[in-house]
C-alpha cells in the first residue's frame, strides 16, 4: 500500500558552517572526502566517535547533502526509548495490538519513508530489533506490531555509535549481519583533543552564536585561558566546548571559565614519565619522587594558567604561600615555566623574600593534607616516606 511521509526537512543553511563542522585537521578532511562520495548515494552510513564529536550534526549534513533533502529527517535516541517499546516506536503498531493500542500508529520508520532514518546510539537496539530492521535493510518490508499485512519503504539509512560495535558483536549484543549491512561505509570523527588546531575557529562560532542568542558581547578569551583550554583533554568534546562558552556568554567572566577547566583536572592532565630504565637496579624512591615533581609541575602550571599567571592567586588556589610557590617555581627546571611571562621578576622577588626571611622550608605536595591542594575537587595524597 503507498505510504505518505512527513513534509519535515533539513536545510543546509541551518547547520553550522561548512569550514566550522570540519575546521582544518586532517583527520577530519578525510571523513569529509568520505561524507561528499557517498552523499548522494542510498548506502547505509556508520558514524563512529566519542560522544560529542559533532556525529548528528554530521547525519543531518549528510541528509541536506543527499538526494533525499527535501524528503523527512527522522531521528531515534535508542538509548531514550525503553525496550519494551522501542519496536513499536519503530515499526509502528495496529489497533488493538496491545491494551492501550487504541488507534494505528506508524512508526519511525515509515515517517522516514523517502528520507533519511538516523537512529543515534545504535548499539543500545535489542537483538529481536536488531533482526527486523535487518530484513528491512534487505527488502525494505516490515511488519507493524500486530499487523498481518508486509509494508515497504524507502529508506535511507544512517547510524551513530560511540562504543566499539565489534566488540559487541564478540560479546553476542550486537548481530555481524547486521553490522555488515549498517556499516556500508563508516566515517570516523576524531575527538576534540586529537584536532586542537579546529579550537579557535570553534570558540568564534560559538561565542558569536552565543552572544546573539542571548544579546551579550562577552570580552574576547585572553590567550592564557585560550592556551589552557587548548591543553586541556576536553573529554565531553565539542559538545562541552559549547556548553562551556555559552556559559562564559551568560557569566562574562574568565574566571568562571578558567574554575570549570581546572575542575575537570583529573581528567586533563597529561601521563607522568613512567619511562623506567630496566637494564640496572632502580630505586622505587627515587622513582616515585621524580614522578611525583612531575606531577607538582603539571599541577602549577595548569593552576598558572587557569590564574592568568597571576603567582598570588595560584599560591592562595593551592594553599601553600606565596613564597613556597616561588621557590618551586625558581628550582623547576620545567621548559613551560622558563618560557612562560611569570618568569619575569620571580628571580628578584624570590630573593628579597630569602633576604628578609631566610630560605623558604621545602614544602611539597607529599608533606601536606588532603585538603591542602584541592583544584575544585581534585585531591593529590601521596604517602609521607619513613
Amino acid at each position: 500500500m503507498p505510504l505518505t511521509h512527513t513534509t519535515e526537512s533539513i536545510d543546509i543553511h541551518d547547520l553550522p558552517p561548512i569550514e566550522v563542522i570540519f575546521g582544518r585537521s586532517p583527520s577530519m578532511a578525510a571523513a569529509r572526502e568520505k561524507l561528499e562520495r557517498v552523499a548522494e548515494t542510498t548506502v547505509p552510513v556508520l558514524l563512529q566517535g566519542e560522544s560529542g564529536t559533532g556525529k548528528e550534526i554530521f547525519a543531518r549534513l549528510l541528509h541536506a547533502k543527499s538526494n533525499r533533502s527535501k524528503g523527512a529527517w527522522v531521528k531515534v535516541a535508542c538509548p531514550a526509548i525503553p525496550h519494551t517499546l522501542i519496536e513499536s516506536e519503530l515499526f509502528g503498531y495496529e489497533k488493538g495490538a496491545f491494551s492501550w493500542a487504541y488507534a494505528t500508529k506508524r512508526g519511525r520508520v515509515e515517517q522516514a519513508h523517502m528520507g533519511t532514518l538516523f537512529l543515534d546510539e545504535i548499539g543500545d537496539l535489542d537483538l529481536s530489533v536488531q533482526a527486523k530492521l535487518l530484513q528491512m535493510l534487505q527488502d525494505g518490508s516490515f511488519m507493524r506490531v500486530g499487523g498481518l499485512e508486509s509494508r515497504t519503504v524507502n529508506t535511507r539509512l544512517v547510524s551513530a555509535a560511540s562504543k566499539g560495535l565489534q566488540q559487541q558483536v564478540e560479546n553476542g549484543s550486537f548481530r555481524l549481519d547486521f553490522l555488515y549491512r549498517i556499516n556500508a561505509v563508516t566515517i570516523d570523527l576524531p575527538p576534540l583533543r586529537q584536532r586542537t588546531e579546529d579550537l579557535p575557529m570553534l570558540i568564534d562560532y560559538f561565542l558569536e552564536l552565543h552572544s546573539k542568542t542571548f544579546r551579550y558581547n562577552p570580552k574576547p578569551l585572553s590567550r592564557e585561558v585560550t592556551r589552557l583550554m587548548q591543553r586541556y583533554g576536553w573529554p565531553g568534546n565539542i559538545r562541552q566546548l559549547e556548553n562551556m562558552l555559552r556559559g562564559y556568554v551568560l557569566i562574562g567572566s574568565e574566571e568562571f571559565l578558567s574554575a570549570d577547566l581546572v575542575a575537570s583536572f583529573p581528567a586533563s592532565l597529561t601521563r607522568l614519565n613512567t619511562e623506567i630504565d630496566l637494564s640496572n637496579p632502580i630505586s622505587l624512591k627515587e622513582v616515585t619522587k621524580a614522578s611525583t615533581q612531575d606531577l607538582e609541575r603539571q599541577i602549577i602550571l595548569m593552576v598558572l594558567e587557569a590564574n592568568g599567571w597571576s603567582r598570588r592567586k595560584t599560591a592562595k588556589w593551592l594553599n601553600i604561600s606565596y613564597r613556597s610557590l616561588l621557590y618551586k617555581l625558581q628550582s623547576s627546571k620545567a621548559a613551560e615555566f622558563s618560557e612562560s611571562p611569570l618568569m619575569n621578576g620571580i628571580q628578584d622577588s624570590m630573593a628579597n623574600l630569602t633576604q628578609a626571611m631566610g630560605p623558604p622550608k621545602e614544602v611539597g605536595l607529599a608533606g601536606i593534607s588532603p585538603e591542602s591542594v584541592n583544584l575544585k575537587g581534585f585531591s593529590y595524597i601521596q604517602p609521607r616516606t619513613a
